[in-house]
C-alpha cells in the first residue's frame, strides 16, 4: 500500500490497510438495498424510526417476518 497523501495519520494508514485486507470477506457476509423511494416517504419512515428508536435494520426485519407470516396464512 502506497502511502501519497503525505497527511495520513497512523489510524487512517491502519484503518484503510485494513479495508483493503478485509473488503471481500466483509462483501460476502453482508448486503444492502440500493432502493429508492420518494422523499417524503423517506422522510415520514425516518422521523418514525427515530421517534421511536427503531434501527433500520429493526424495520426491515419486523417487515420482513411479517410478510412471512401474512404469506403463510394466505397459503
Amino acid at each position: 500500500m502506497e502511502n501519497n497523501n503525505k497527511g495520513l495519520t497512523p489510524a487512517q494508514i491502519a484503518r484503510r490497510k485494513y479495508e483493503e485486507k478485509n473488503r471481500e470477506e466483509r462483501k460476502q457476509a453482508n448486503a444492502q438495498f440500493s432502493t429508492f423511494i420518494p422523499r417524503k416517504i423517506y422522510d415520514d419512515i425516518n422521523a418514525f424510526l427515530e421517534s421511536n428508536n427503531i434501527t433500520k435494520v429493526a424495520l426491515i426485519m419486523a417487515g420482513y417476518e411479517a410478510l412471512q407470516q401474512q404469506l403463510q396464512k394466505k397459503n
